[in-house]
Parts: C-alpha cells; sequence; structure tokens
C-alpha cells in the first residue's frame, strides 16, 4: 500500500510538476482500490477525498480539497488559470470558464490538461479540464476555456 502511495506521487510529480506528489498526498493518504481490477482508484487523507486515479490515461483528476492541497504546498503551480472576479460566483457554482474571463493561465497548459481555477487572490475556485492553450486563452474573446467539473460551492 505504502508503495503504491509513492508510485502515484511519481504520477502526481508528473502530471502537476516537481513537488506536487508530496503536496498532493501526505503521509496519512490512503488509497481505495476497485474492486472489479484492485488497482488504484481513489486517494483520501483526513476525510477528504483527494484525487480520483483514472486507469483509460494514469492520471489523476482533482477535488477541490486537492486542488487546495497543491496550490498551497507549491511556490508556482503551472496548471492554474486565474479568472476575473465578477465571474468568480458563476464558477464556483459550477459554471465553466470562458476565454473572455482569463486573466492568466499556467504556460504549460493544453487542451485536456487537469487545471485549478483560482481567484485573482490565489484562492482556489474550481477544478476542471483545460479546453484551449494558455495562448489561447488569452486571446480567444469567446468560447469555453475550463470545462468546470467541481466548483468549490458544490464540494466545500
Amino acid at each position: 500500500m505504502q508503495g503504491d502511495v509513492e508510485r502515484l506521487r511519481a504520477v502526481a510529480d508528473y502530471q502537476f510538476g516537481r513537488g506536487a506528489g508530496d503536496a498532493l498526498f501526505p503521509a496519512d493518504a490512503t488509497v481505495e482500490y476497485s474492486k472489479n481490477t484492485g488497482r488504484p482508484r481513489h486517494v483520501w487523507a483526513g476525510g477528504d477525498l483527494l484525487a480520483s486515479y483514472r486507469p483509460n490515461d494514469g492520471l489523476f483528476t482533482l477535488t477541490v480539497a486537492g486542488a487546495r492541497r497543491l496550490v498551497g504546498g507549491l511556490d508556482a503551480p503551472g496548471f492554474t488559470v486565474t479568472i476575473m472576479g465578477d465571474v468568480v460566483e458563476a464558477v464556483e457554482t459550477g459554471g465553466n470558464v470562458f476565454a473572455r474571463h482569463v486573466v492568466d493561465a499556467g504556460e504549460a497548459i493544453r487542451p485536456g490538461d487537469e487545471v485549478v481555477v483560482v481567484d485573482q487572490g490565489g484562492e482556489v475556485i474550481a477544478v476542471g479540464k483545460a479546453q484551449l492553450t494558455r495562448g489561447e486563452m488569452l486571446r480567444f474573446k469567446t468560447g469555453a476555456a475550463v470545462k468546470v467539473r467541481r466548483g468549490r460551492s458544490r464540494h466545500r
């Protein structure tokens, strides 16, 4: 079991950058396994679901609790999308992020990447999947930039 946590930390480092595994999964993290395959499925800590392991591509989807751990534990997270203050309420209740509302985004974000949506103060608002690259998010005036999966007001 501890070996699985170490492997999952390595996956987090690959997906989100060096140090992400330690920031996301504390020493007391527990892994829930699939009943069908016996493979890792969910990672919990302190009663919170932090992330789910996707067996189809071997990467993670984050929860808001996991995103908070990541953003708080890394100096310069490259997987964040910063949005305008006037759309925070809509996004935190599950609304998608549109390109015209993006203030900044991580340099290496590509479509399909797991991203954390933050306000201009750096507070986690939501988690979801990037639909555009950083450059496109900042240049485009129409279209969805992030498809939000979970907003903070729904999953505190």
